[in-house]
């Protein structure tokens, strides 16, 4: 049984980057279903920011809760799969936060997603895109992870 590091508590965005670590990385996710998936990996925050003058909490962690809390996933989790729509959003929230020249949804795996679970696919690091500055060395890209955040529940 490998090392596991759960991300129940945590607050804000962050990127699973899956890898040969020997951790498991896992959080609680899918909405009230209180999914517990687990994947190898190293586990990135992600564009999570509080500032101490206004006292503010920035994270794409807000507008991707508030979305699948909304009408169409009514906090169920999107545990049968995500669509396109659910895609373009979450692409859509990745470029506010200047994350999408390096970071998209891996559409092929749709179906295996669900609230703060995405597969996705990452496609550079510092050394070839700025948009990734937070990691370097990873490569060769493209790779695979998973974006996640705290649970709806």
């Amino acid at each position: 049984m490998k090392p596991t590091i759960r991300l129940y508590d945590a607050v804000g965005t962050g990127l699973i980057l899956t890898c040969k670590s020997g951790v498991m990385v896992s959080n609680q996710t899918g909405g009230t279903s209180c999914l517990q998936p687990e994947v190898e990996g190293v586990y990135i925050p992600l564009r999570n920011n509080y500032g101490p003058k206004d006292l503010r909490f920035s994270s794409p962690e807000l507008e991707l809760s508030a979305y699948f809390e909304g009408a169409k996933h009514r906090g169920a989790g999107a545990t049968s799969g995500l669509d396109s729509e659910d895609a373009d959003f979450i692409e859509d929230v990745l470029s506010r936060f200047g994350l999408n020249a390096a970071i998209n949804v891996d559409r092929e795996k749709l179906t295996i997603c669900h609230e703060a679970w995405v597969h996705v696919v990452i496609k550079a690091d510092e050394h070839t895109d700025e948009d990734l500055a937070e990691f370097a060395g990873f490569g060769p890209y493209p790779r695979h992870g998973i974006l996640t955040w705290a649970n709806s529940d």
